[in-house]
């Protein structure tokens, strides 16, 4: 299921968990851009299983090298713990499909200025 929010690309398994990660991850930014990771299309996808509390969520970062892959992982981290306290949390980073501008939602663009 996409997640509703116009041209976010974010994909779950449970829509009502999955607003409520994405509110806390709108607060997390990639330093290098300013920009938040949903609007800048990091996130891929967030798969819940309610049961287990646990939460694993695919991301990427706009290169594989990314100097500041660690600070967005730990902020990452941080939010959803806060969001989801007692919840196990796996961050599997993808590259597959790798990241490019077109991933960018509306609002973001329009920060960045493309728009």
């Amino acid at each position: 299921m996409s997640l509703p929010g116009g041209d976010i690309m974010a994909t779950t398994n449970d829509l009502e968990l999955g607003e409520k990660a994405l509110e806390g991850l709108y607060d997390v930014d990639d330093p290098e851009v300013g920009l938040n990771v949903v609007d800048l299309g990091l996130i891929y996808h967030l798969s819940f299983d309610e049961d287990k509390k646990f939460l694993k969520i695919t991301m990427t970062f706009t290169t594989q090298f990314c100097p500041m892959g660690d600070t967005i992982t730990s902020d990452v981290t941080n939010v959803i713990n806060a969001t989801f306290p007692d919840w196990e949390l796996v961050i599997d980073l993808t590259f597959d499909p790798p990241w490019d501008v077109s991933m960018i939602s509306h609002k973001g663009k329009q920060f960045l200025g493309q728009y």
